[in-house]
Parts: structure tokens; C-alpha cells; sequence
């Protein structure tokens, strides 16, 4: 037996106490305007009126789907992606409903074990907002899922979080050498403490007996004294001109450092992610024992960017058995939010 429903203005209201427990009680649809009555949003009329279980009038008229339809469309702002991810997820089980408390979230899960943002994949991806939105929700313990619609339909699930990434790394005290610097990278030749460097915190990559390091290990070792920098005629240079001559190369890289001198207070091991798309893979534990669990971009912190770049990073983070993190850099903290793929 259909549950019978009264269009007013723009939203449902359903009557009968029989109708009420059938829709409330057993599957969490509508809220309570009074102790007798239950309203119903749109996005919940729409989505009964399609799976034929409520019939619904206005005056004396019954209200057919294509006119509902019509009607959500012109009040409800977004309305086809967020009917489609609600219908998505009541599918699949869960008990979700509209969350008119904030403009960013679009539903909760009923027993509030999560919140879920849904976005068209053509809107822009604004990390303050998700960063802002990550923190409001697991600050009462709950998690937060994104939903991107794509242009046929197809809906992908992340779930994103806020990491405090730690590691098992100590810091060594390493004696003072000299390094050379070349154009893309510095050369280490003293034997020693290339073979040390190698072994106690894996900087760099042996060339020979020797050691080649990225600029921004020259740049990290360089600001903790433990290197002195020499031309390839070897003459030294000042840290003043050396700092100019790889921030003329590397212009990002100052970001970059930023983030990788924070890497390494948290004992994590940290090597170039090129090969992976980002700009660092990083290591809770030795690399002869594991493989890099992260994978770390860095942007700033007003950083905007399309879904598409987030999905592209996430497959192949998953696909060599990563996460991906962005290392939002601020004033006061860095962030390391995570976007990983789920199956609701």
C-alpha cells in the first residue's frame, strides 16, 4: 500500500501515523514539524516518488514524477548531483538525510558516523574549505566523505582526513663535509661521509663511493652545517649565492624545504616522488624494510585545483599500494590531508 503525501509549498508532508513509522521509523526519511506530522525534503519526495512508494497531491491533483522533478530542480541549488548520491547511498543501505545545518555538508548519516560533501566533477576543489570542513567534523569524532559526480553519472567516494604522519627515524649527528654543487644536483666525495649519510638516514644515492643529493637535501643539510658548498672548480661559495642559484632553478622549492625539513622532525625517511607524480614519497621505517606509505604534494595554502588532478593521484597512489597526502602549507602548521577512495 502506497504512502500518501501532500505537496506544500516545497516540501511533502505526510499525515497518516501509519505512513510515518513506515517512512521514519524503518528507514530515517523525513523530520518531525510536530508529534503528527513529517516533513519530507524534495530530494526524499523525488526519490520515493521514483522507486513508486508514496503517492502525492496538491488540493485534489496527484502530483506526477515529471512535475516533482521540475519543481526540485528550480529550488534545490545542484539538485541532480545531490539526488543522485543520495539515491546512490539509500541503495546501498545507508540512512542518510539532508543536513540543512551548514552550507558545505549535504547529508549525514543518521546515527552521525559521517558527513558527505558532493560535488559536480567541473567544481573547483578549494582544500581551505575542505580542511576547514575535516576539521569541524572530526572534532566530534565523525569522518567525512566526498562524492564526486562525473558528467555520465558515475559517482566516486573519498573519504578525507587530516594525518599527523610519524616515523621511526631518529636524527644522527653527522660530521662536517663539503659537497659540489652541479647543475640539476650536488656531488658528495668524501668517502666517509657519503657512506654514512647513506646508511644512518638514506639522504641521497651512491655514485660510486660517492654520493649524489637532490637540491633540497643540499638545502637541508646545508642549513643544519653539515655541508659546505663548492662550485665544480671548487671554489666556495656563500650561502647567500647558493641559496640564489637553486631558488633561480628550483623557484617552488622553498615551499618544498619547508615541508621536508617538517618531514624529517617526524623521523620520516624522505626521497624524491617524481616517478609517482608527486613532489616526495616518504618512509615511517627503513627503506630496506618497507615500502614509502605516502606519497606528498605540496601546495599552498590557498590552493584550488579540479577534482580530476584528485582522482588522478588517488588511482595511482592506490594502484603502488600509497596514500596520497597534500602538505597544505599555512602561517602557523602544515596539514597533511588525505584523500583516499572508498566503496560505501
Amino acid at each position: 500500500m502506497q504512502i500518501c503525501g501532500e505537496l506544500i509549498k516545497e516540501s511533502i508532508i505526510i499525515k497518516k501515523p501509519k505512513d510515518i513509522g513506515r517512512l521514519n521509523n524503518k528507514s530515517h526519511f523525513g523530520k518531525f514539524i510536530d508529534k503528527n506530522k513529517l516533513q519530507l525534503n524534495l530530494i526524499e519526495g523525488v526519490f520515493l516518488l521514483d522507486e513508486g512508494k508514496i503517492k502525492i497531491t496538491k488540493g485534489k491533483d496527484e502530483i506526477d514524477f515529471e512535475t516533482l522533478l521540475s519543481l526540485a530542480v528550480n529550488k534545490i541549488s545542484h539538485f541532480e548531483i545531490k539526488y543522485l548520491v543520495f539515491k546512490d547511498l539509500k541503495k546501498r543501505g545507508h540512512s542518510i538525510q539532508i543536513y540543512d545545518k551548514d552550507k558545505i555538508l549535504t547529508f549525514n548519516q543518521v546515527k552521525n558516523q559521517f558527513y558527505v560533501i558532493v560535488f559536480s566533477e567541473r567544481d573547483e576543489l578549494n582544500l581551505i574549505t575542505i580542511k576547514k570542513t575535516i576539521k569541524e567534523v572530526t572534532k566530534d569524532g565523525k569522518a567525512l566523505w566526498i562524492a564526486i559526480v562525473d558528467e555520465e553519472g558515475d559517482i566516486t567516494y573519498y573519504d578525507a582526513s587530516i594525518l599527523d604522519i610519524t616515523g621511526s627515524i631518529n636524527k644522527h649527528i653527522f660530521p662536517k663535509g663539503r659537497c659540489i654543487l652541479l647543475e640539476n644536483r650536488a656531488i658528495i666525495f668524501d668517502k666517509k661521509l657519503s657512506k654514512i649519510l647513506f646508511e644512518k638516514e638514506f639522504f641521497g644515492k651512491p655514485f660510486g663511493e660517492w654520493l649524489q643529493i637532490s637540491f633540497v637535501e643540499t638545502l637541508y643539510l646545508y642549513k643544519n652545517k653539515i655541508l659546505d658548498i663548492s662550485t665544480s672548480k671548487e671554489i666556495e661559495i656563500s650561502g647567500d649565492k647558493f641559496e640564489k642559484i637553486i631558488y633561480n632553478k628550483q623557484p617552488d622549492i622553498k615551499q618544498r624545504l619547508v615541508v621536508y625539513e617538517d618531514l624529517k622532525k617526524r623521523k620520516l625517511i624522505v626521497k624524491t616522488g617524481f616517478k609517482f607524480g608527486s613532489h616526495f614519497r616518504a618512509y615511517t621505517k627503513c627503506p630496506d624494510e618497507t615500502h614509502a606509505e605516502y606519497l606528498i604534494h605540496v601546495v599552498s595554502n590557498n590552493f584550488k585545483g579540479i577534482w580530476e588532478e584528485i582522482s588522478r593521484a588517488v588511482r595511482l597512489a592506490h594502484s603502488v599500494n600509497k596514500e596520497i597526502l597534500l602538505a597544505q602549507i599555512s602561517k602557523s602548521e602544515i596539514n597533511y590531508i588525505k584523500f583516499g577512495r572508498l566503496r560505501p
